[in-house]
């Protein structure tokens, strides 16, 4: 909701156009949707920081677990991209606007934008969550495991969000980016502490 003063520019647009006040009560939308992401992205966060709190203290798998967990880690993010490359590939087939290969539209150019994003998220996590499983040592199978569920959840609710309202998928977004951030920032400072082994 707009404040009072911005209420009072807003009902002055209207009269006319050409007072600079316009500007000011599209900045005042602009604004409103930078918070809707700024909450989005500190709800991503919370939940970044609750799935690495609950693996280290709840999932607990045996060290020799290690390497089998890691090869099956993306095991649930790769199935979601799967569904993102079929809903793509249906939605082209279906569409006779962009079945010959013509720009994506409309849903098509969401879903688009969520493949390209998921495939490059991916490729970060294939950078740090293998090497922060060892370094973690001992908590590394559980943390990774929770790492692969959580991404996918997370991956399904960008989908969704940016499908329901752009401002919406910021959850989606940080909530399976962070994570990735967070556990090789805990690796790094748990070789730097010696906490190897």
């Amino acid at each position: 909701m707009l404040p009072p003063g911005m209420i009072a520019v807003a009902i002055c647009a209207e009269k006319s156009d050409s007072l600079p006040s316009t500007k000011m009560v599209q900045h005042g939308v602009a604004m409103g949707t930078r918070q809707k992401i700024a909450i989005g992205m500190a709800l991503g966060a919370l939940w970044s920081v609750a799935l690495l709190w609950a693996a280290a203290h709840y999932v607990q798998l045996p060290v020799f677990a290690l390497m089998p967990t890691i090869m099956t880690a993306y095991l649930a993010p790769g199935l979601v991209m799967a569904l993102m490359v079929g809903r793509l590939a249906q939605r082209r087939f279906f569409d006779d606007t962009i079945i010959d290969g013509h720009p994506l539209n409309n849903a098509a150019e969401i879903d688009q934008r969520v493949l390209r994003n998921t495939g490059e998220q991916l490729v970060l996590a294939l950078c740090v969550w293998p090497a922060a499983a060892v370094m973690l040592s001992g908590l590394g199978p559980g943390v990774i495991l929770c790492l692969g569920l959580g991404f996918a959840v997370a991956r399904l609710a960008f989908w969704i969000g940016y499908h329901v309202s752009p401002s919406l998928r910021a959850f989606g977004f940080a909530a399976s980016f962070y994570p990735t951030v967070l556990v090789g920032v805990w690796a790094m400072v748990r070789l730097a502490t010696g906490g190897l082994g």
